[in-house]
């Protein structure tokens, strides 16, 4: 089966051409070796085109097709770009999609991949925005100049598409020389100036509220209006999802199934504690059960997946519109002195909502150094929707300077761990390069097949490694693990936090629910001070199952150790701090 593969420079459109010509039949995955994602799909060569016996394509031939990682240049300085670089080598053919309301620097990548001698053929996308912006090319003359086929499409229409695929038996590679970097800049200039010309046009409201998204002033307090919006809609509709669909399905069609199975197993079977898990009430409770059938399918399922989809659709509205890169050229400087850049962000704001699709996202993040550093802070500093209401209702009854003590020494962790990260894990923290792309409301079909991939792909990744894990865990409580943690970090808990000995159950079921864990402090009457103290540790210990199957996950066995180091040392040391600096 021939390789085609979309190139381009990120926030070209290259994934809406991809999805037009794949439709919805795709698939997410990781390139071997590394957590950079990318898209293939099957793409049908159309049957009603005519073509000779010796075309490349013939009609009805189907193809693979590649939307590699966006680049810049194929002199990689980043891993997404060695990956894109590597998925070039295995092309038959390249659609290398520009942005025609950038034509010179998107030319540079086309260039580069024309003196490969790769048969190439030029999407010229967003061509209908070069009206808007007063903005004149020539496609007939440019496609003369570099000698391959030039079509222009606009993406989020269809527009152009079928000549694009008209195109393809005509790719060729224009017999380019193998220029230096110099040279190669020189023949864009002679190009765009034989190819393009401009006139003058006025500003639309949407370029003016991209001037004020980027002002140092004006843009900090938009960014905060944002991201409080966003955080509001997010939970708003993963509750929601969780409140009208996920618990009554599991409550009232799952739930009935799971007790008919836990009449045949036996209540006090060692199969029964594994699939099922404990009754409460004599009752399955979804979130205290501990089941490989009852928890371990509701927490992906009915607690994590609705936040997936809320966040991904805020998300890809952000990521389509094109307010994500602003963001993060935004907060770029403050980010920079914990080891991080701007884009960090995203992954920091899904961890407010839920920590798994946090860690997941830290993907965008350029270096292992940097997914490291992200990864951490977020499992320590960052608690999860789930948590923070535990938080809000048990530690709020006692007064708003408690909940603020929690989220004060929480922040505060979160910067001063990552001043040390910064300075001690070994790399570096490439500067912000990013291409701020036009204001643009994205178009429905492609926003929600993205948005389909993205939910498949953590079903596909999350649920497995999380039924995994509630099956181990399980089994080392069967066995007496459970306990005998217990009674060997009693001296910490006890003479270091100031707890009682009680609350180290507590403590080890934060590992499967921090939340859960949170309300089983509740029947202790702890005090304010033992309270806060508590909540503080957990939040900042280990991360629950789900969060921390995924860490291993992407972060890989020695990092994953790395990180559960740094969080119950940091955890331990924050906590006995706290219990000799409060004074409630």
């Amino acid at each position: 089966m021939k390789r085609i593969v979309l190139m381009g420079n990120p926030n070209v459109g290259k994934s809406v051409i991809f999805y037009r010509m794949t439709g919805i039949h795709v698939i997410a995955s990781n390139y071997p070796g590394t957590t950079v994602g990318y898209t293939k799909g099957d793409f049908t060569f159309p049957s009603n085109i005519p073509v000779s016996p010796e075309s490349r394509f013939q009609p009805g031939e189907r193809c693979e097709v590649i939307d590699a990682p966006g680049v810049y240049s194929l002199e990689p300085s980043s891993r997404a770009e060695e990956v894109a670089v590597d998925i070039l080598k295995s092309a038959d053919l390249v659609i290398s999609v520009v942005d025609a309301t950038n034509l010179e620097r998107n030319l540079c990548l086309t260039l580069q991949i024309l003196e490969k001698n790769i048969p190439t053929v030029v999407a010229l996308n967003i061509w209908d925005e070069t009206k808007h912006l007063g903005i004149h090319i020539d496609p007939v003359k440019l496609e003369e100049m570099l000698g391959i086929p030039v079509v222009p499409t606009v993406g989020v229409t269809g527009e152009g598409i079928r000549k694009l695929a008209e195109s393809l038996n005509d790719a060729g590679s224009g017999n380019h020389p193998a220029r230096t970097r110099e040279d190669r800049w020189l023949e864009m200039g002679r190009i765009v100036s034989s190819c393009q010309h401009l006139t003058h046009h006025h500003h639309t409201f949407l370029q003016r509220l991209s001037d004020i998204s980027v002002h140092p002033v004006i843009g900090l307090i938009m960014a905060v209006l944002v991201l409080f919006l966003s955080f509001k809609i997010i939970r708003f509709i993963g509750e929601s999802l969780i409140g009208y669909v996920a618990e009554p399905i599991f409550e009232g069609l799952y739930a009935p199934l799971l007790m008919k199975l836990s009449g045949v197993l036996g209540p006090g079977s060692v199969l029964h504690h594994i699939l099922i898990g404990k009754l409460i009430d004599g009752e399955i409770d979804f979130i205290q059960s501990f089941g490989v059938l009852s928890t371990g399918l509701f927490v992906p399922l009915g607690m994590v997946l609705p936040y997936i989809i809320s966040f991904y659709l805020v998300l890809s509205f952000l990521e389509d519109f094109g307010y994500l890169p602003r963001l993060a050229v935004l907060l770029d400087g403050l980010f920079h002195r914990v080891g991080l850049h701007g884009y960090a962000i995203i992954p920091t704001l899904l961890g407010l909502g839920c920590n798994v699709p946090a860690i997941m996202g830290t993907r965008i993040l350029e270096g292992r150094r940097e997914r490291f550093i992200c990864a951490t802070l977020i499992s320590i500093g960052v608690p999860c929707a789930a948590l923070q209401a535990m938080i809000f209702g048990l530690v709020g009854e006692r007064g708003g300077r408690y909940v603020a003590t929690v989220y004060i020494t929480l922040f505060l962790v979160w910067l001063i761990l990552g001043f040390i990260l910064s300075r001690f894990v070994k790399g570096y923290s490439p500067e912000l390069i990013i291409e701020i792309p036009h204001y643009r409301l994205p178009p429905l079909g492609p926003f929600f097949k993205k948005l389909r991939v993205r939910v498949f792909g953590f079903l596909r990744e999350a649920v497995p490694i999380i039924l995994i894990g509630v099956l181990v865990v399980n089994l080392l409580y069967a066995v007496g693990i459970f306990n005998f943690l217990a009674n060997l970090t009693a001296p910490v808990i006890t003479r270091l936090l100031g707890l009682p000995k009680e609350s180290i159950v507590a403590i080890l079921v934060g590992f499967l629910r921090k939340d859960v864990a949170v309300g089983m402090l509740g029947p202790l009457n702890l005090t304010s001070k033992q309270l806060v103290v508590a909540c503080t540790v957990l939040a900042m210990s280990f991360p629950c199952i789900a969060t921390f199957t995924i860490l291993l996950k992407e972060l890989g066995v020695k990092d994953m150790l790395k990180s559960t180091a740094i969080m119950l040392t940091t955890s331990v040391i924050v906590g006995t701090i706290l219990n000799q600096v409060i004074r409630f």
